[in-house]
């Protein structure tokens, strides 16, 4: 009986962890992909700050730059094309 209770228990707290990790992993609309930040590790912060990020870095990884930013619990990657200043991809808090 206890061990029934026990599971069952387990399953209930964990349906909703799963969802909330599922809807923290999902990019913000203002992050979405062709958003324009700018080309240079400036522009880009002004950009992101103006958002209410918090931009933690800003360098560069094969070709692309790349800006890593906090925003309440979400964390995320956000990779710019260095010649247009678009938002090509954002990997998310995994």
């Amino acid at each position: 009986m206890k061990k029934t209770l026990l599971a069952a228990a387990l399953a209930l707290t964990a349906i909703p962890a799963f969802a909330s990790d599922d809807a923290m992993s999902a990019a913000p609309a203002d992050l979405a992909a062709g958003t324009m930040l700018g080309t240079d590790t400036a522009a880009i912060t002004e950009a992101l700050t103006a958002l209410g990020y918090d931009v933690r870095k800003v360098g560069s990884d094969d070709g692309m730059l790349e800006a890593y930013v906090v925003k309440d619990r979400y964390m995320a990657e956000v990779y710019i094309n260095p010649k247009t200043g678009e938002i090509v991809r954002v990997g998310g808090d995994d």
